[in-house]
């Protein structure tokens, strides 16, 4: 069957929907079973809705999950009203991003008043995806992972709260809130020090953190490195606190060739990710006598 035809199959589904609705709110029904009239409107309607998507009509498919959801709402079936806001936002990700939070938004309500706040992490992140990737809005991106990290934390799921706090280091650092990054990188990286499975990556986090400190003052990074290479001794045999010192010696020698060569150096084992390319490029800018260029 081609879209036309579903979406003509769809739009007499939403009709019968309807028609479902309205019979429900007549005196008779309300003596004689209106409430079973308004749950087969809800089957309905995800019909209706699974029928759009097919078609490819995101939006429609979008709102017809809405009216299920505000149906189900009424029947006080909370669990069937979230999942079907949850649908109507992935349905609306396709077409209109700022409906798709405005629905998700409404099924973390009816999930935070449940008590379930292992699923409205879930979706906070879903938001924040958005706005990284559709509305490009990071100040709002940071505070959904920031939501999302506090649900997890709150039901002991510390490691999905660390994903999600890492997101936010990366973000704020390049904001150029330096503090908060290297706050969430110190804490990540103490907490992944102490456990056998995490302990390999405690030294990017305590590397981040010290690129952090060096973008606020060359003393604070000097000081940053000796307390993590106390901290956690395997620190200082890793290629990130040797690159840290060469960089260190660098800046204090003002330095540019020798900053250039430790970078390149590293780069040619480990490459370098956009992020560590835009720190190491705003550190090198204090160094007099910079071209702008790390390679």
């Amino acid at each position: 069957m081609d879209n036309s035809g579903k979406e003509a199959e769809a739009m007499a589904l939403l009709a019968e929907a309807d028609r479902k609705v309205k019979n429900s709110q007549s005196f008779f029904s309300g003596l004689f079973g209106g409430s079973s009239k308004t749950e087969e409107a809800c089957e309905i309607y995800a019909r209706a809705a699974n029928m759009f998507k097919m078609a490819k009509n995101w939006s429609a498919a979008g709102n017809a999950f809405c009216q299920a959801a505000q149906l189900h709402q009424q029947l006080q079936n909370k669990h069937d009203a979230a999942t079907c806001f949850v649908d109507a936002g992935n349905a609306f990700k396709k077409a209109d991003p700022q409906e798709a939070i405005n629905c998700l938004m409404r099924a973390i309500e009816i999930y935070t008043d449940m008590g379930r706040f292992t699923i409205a992490a879930k979706h906070h992140i879903s938001i924040a995806e958005i706005y990284e990737t559709e509305l490009v809005d990071i100040d709002k991106a940071i505070a959904h992972y920031e939501q999302s990290a506090d649900y997890y934390k709150s039901e002991e799921s510390n490691s999905s709260a660390n994903k999600c706090l890492l997101k936010v280091a990366g973000y704020a650092a390049q904001l150029e809130q330096y503090q908060k990054a290297v706050d969430i990188y110190e804490q990540v990286g103490t907490n992944a020090m102490d456990s056998p499975l995490l302990k390999y990556s405690a030294k990017d986090y305590f590397f981040k953190a010290a690129l952090c400190h060096f973008c606020i003052d060359m003393l604070n990074a000097k000081l940053a490195v000796q307390k993590y290479e106390e901290l956690f001794p395997a620190f200082s045999d890793s290629r990130e606190c040797k690159l840290m010192k060469k960089l260190l010696d660098a800046h204090e020698e003002q330095n540019v060739d020798s900053y250039t060569e430790a970078v390149k150096e590293y780069d040619s084992i480990s490459r370098l990710d956009q992020w560590l390319t835009t720190m190491l490029l705003r550190i090198k800018k204090t160094i007099q006598g910079d071209e702008e260029d790390l390679r």
